[in-house]
């Protein structure tokens, strides 16, 4: 007789499995070596987008006592939620054992490493300190927190340093804390000149490196990146009147929602997590201490630097025109004779594109319908369409 157990895995921790094979990808050698920092990015985004929403609706469903499983063979979200902090745990140590014991290395290999300012010699700290005074302070607004000046409302995913600080006034010794948001509209790494290879630095060190030009009356006593993930779990009335302005509103509540992951460096200074804890209400569970850097989303810009062209899968070359479409120059005379095939991206998508373009400009046509999903910012489609609307 057939075991009655149902042949099935529950949702969460599955695609935890899923994000597992996607960092395979970064750690097979056989992989051009940009590529597994891409497959390491996508990793970290994923994660992101895991945790805003997935593992928020489980917290959620905790916090509200919930306690209904989703289908005989599932769990509950009280035992579920251990399972995959425990998961999330060991897969972001996996995350950065790659990056450090198998990419780092590869990468020096190359001739391409990351410095610490330590490491930089005195002409690239000169570089470094320029960069600094004509294009980071510029842009720097240091944020301190005190009795009459409340912990800001960090932005989701932004990247922050927190800082622990003693005035220089020999009678105050009571430690304070400033917060510094690391600029998300510069690039997250800076390229230093050098005699062989590329090198390079983080953002974050940089303002770190430089802390003493922002706090001039304290001295500085420990500094941490820390970076929160909030709950953005989407909760949409379905039956409002004005459903658009109920998504704008659910949209701009997901910029407020409570934190659901804490990460920081694991060399973090006691205060400064002592602090952070109690600033952000956060629990033990919810804290992710790491090797750093944080925030591994910015390795596919790094990867798609001029000059690691080499190091990349070649680029593919699409067909064009289309086998379907050979011999063709009006997309509607082909699709009268017969159903077109376009398989994406071996053969040009720019048939697709011409062939809202021509519906946009056919007086015969009456409407067209399509569900877009994530279109580039000058999208052509959008303009075919913008013109079929006028």
């Amino acid at each position: 007789m057939a075991d009655k157990k149902m042949p099935y895995y529950n949702r969460e921790l599955s695609w935890m499995d899923f994000n597992a094979r996607v960092l395979e990808e970064a750690t097979k050698k056989e992989n051009p070596l940009m590529e597994r920092l891409r497959f390491l990015a996508i990793t970290g985004s994923n994660l992101d987008e895991f945790f805003m929403v997935r593992v928020a609706g489980v917290k959620d469903q905790v916090n509200a006592n919930y306690k209904q499983k989703g289908n005989t063979f599932d769990l509950t979200p009280q035992e579920l939620l251990p399972l995959l902090e425990e998961k999330t745990h060991r897969f972001m140590e996996k995350q950065y054992s790659c990056f450090h014991r198998s990419i780092i290395p590869a990468l020096e290999k190359q001739g391409i490493r990351l410095l610490s300012v330590d490491e930089m010699t005195q002409e690239q700290k000169t570089y470094l300190s320029q960069y600094f005074q004509r294009v980071l302070f510029p842009v720097l607004t240091p944020l301190a927190v005190d009795g009459s000046r409340p912990f800001p409302l960090l932005a989701n995913k932004t990247l922050n340093i927190a800082v622990c600080l003693k005035s220089k006034e020999h009678h105050k010794e009571e430690k304070c804390f400033a917060i510094v948001q690391v600029p998300s509209i510069l690039p997250r790494f800076l390229e230093l000149p050098s005699q062989e290879g590329r090198q390079f630095t983080l953002l974050e060190d940089v303002i770190i490196h430089k802390l003493d030009d922002l706090f001039e009356l304290h001295d500085i006593v420990a500094a941490c990146p820390f970076r929160v993930t909030r709950n953005s779990d989407l909760e949409i009335d379905e039956e409002a009147e004005d459903f658009m302005s109920e998504v704008k509103k659910s949209i701009k509540r997901r910029k407020r929602g409570r934190p659901v992951r804490l990460e920081l460096l694991n060399k973090c200074s006691s205060d400064i997590k002592a602090f952070l804890i109690e600033m952000l209400k956060i629990k033990k569970t919810e804290i992710y201490e790491l090797p750093g850097p944080l925030d591994l989303t910015f390795l596919s810009k790094f990867a798609g630097l001029s000059g690691f062209e080499s190091l990349c899968f070649s680029p593919i070359r699409p067909v064009n025109p289309p086998a379907d479409f050979w011999g063709y120059t009006d997309i509607f005379q082909a699709i009268r004779e017969k159903d077109r095939m376009v398989h994406h991206p071996y053969e040009s998508f720019d048939w697709v594109v011409r062939f809202i373009e021509q519906a946009a400009e056919d007086e015969n046509v009456l409407a067209i319908k399509q569900t877009l999903y994530r279109v580039s910012g000058n999208s052509p489609i959008i303009a075919a369409l913008i013109k079929a609307a006028e």
